[in-house]
């Protein structure tokens, strides 16, 4: 009983390095936003 075929290991790589950046720019838009959040409250480093 075979499983469904694999993808290309590029086809793999791919996603995971979109899925990566992704989540990379999420983090980032995230702590932007609480940095703005921040400086509009008055706390300032």
């Amino acid at each position: 009983m075979a499983g469904p075929p694999r993808s290309p290991l590029w086809q793999r790589l791919a996603w995971l390095l979109a899925i990566w950046t992704a989540s990379v720019l999420a983090l980032g838009v995230v702590a932007w936003l609480l940095r703005l959040l921040m400086t509009a409250a008055g706390l300032r480093a």
